[in-house]
């Protein structure tokens, strides 16, 4: 008769937590204007996102880092006065990796003719090495924990025999300024990158001795 070799475990969950600011911002623009003629209002917004790209560029931004994510043309009813409108859009992303250039990139970008900011959102370029200091936190977390049940039941702790982790990233939340107030000549802060947390919770499984 086959015997059960089953050994007892201890399965604990452990959170490691980083914390960092943020070094890089993704700035997601658009490009919109509306009229009557459909071929003379796609030229427009084409003349305005070459200028929009011409200044990025010139800024020394890698080509990486702009993103065209979707050009429309769309006819609308307008029902006051009962006629057809077209709307032209453009939407463009800039990633930049030198917060110090934000101010500076974001009025010539005004000035460049971009007439609607949909939002920008933080990053680290340390992303990777910020998930790994927090799944060594989290672990270590784990068998503190492990080790802490155990010793109460005068065992010990064995090999681990499964892992399974939870990766979650909280961005801050950034306090700017509306982009189509902002005066160039102005000295304000416009951008406050606050502080993003990469949190990581792994679930262990350990023997018990």
């Amino acid at each position: 008769m086959a015997q059960n070799n089953m050994k007892p475990l201890v399965e604990v969950s452990g959170e490691g937590i980083v914390r960092v600011v943020p070094d890089e911002v993704t700035i997601n623009l658009r490009v919109e204007n509306t009229g009557n003629n459909p071929k003379e209002l796609k030229k427009q917004n084409d003349r305005i996102v070459n200028e929009v790209l011409s200044f990025i560029k010139s800024q020394n931004i890698d080509d990486k880092y702009i993103k065209t994510e979707y050009i429309r043309l769309s006819k609308n009813y307008d029902y006051n006065s009962k006629s057809y409108n077209y709307s032209a859009n453009q939407a463009i992303s800039v990633k930049l990796t030198d917060l110090s250039k934000y101010k500076s990139l974001m009025n010539g970008l005004l000035e460049s003719g971009i007439n609607r900011i949909d939002g920008i959102s933080f990053s680290s370029s340390k992303r990777q090495k910020l998930e790994s200091e927090a799944r060594k936190r989290a672990v270590a977390h784990a068998k503190l924990k492990a080790e802490e049940y155990a010793g109460v039941l005068d065992q010990g702790v064995g090999k681990a025999i499964s892992i399974k982790e939870n990766l979650s990233y909280s961005p801050p939340s950034p306090i700017l300024r509306s982009a189509m107030q902002m005066d160039s000549s102005g000295g304000e802060q416009t951008m406050a990158p606050g502080e993003m947390e990469v949190r990581v919770t792994v679930y262990i499984s350990f023997e018990l001795l």
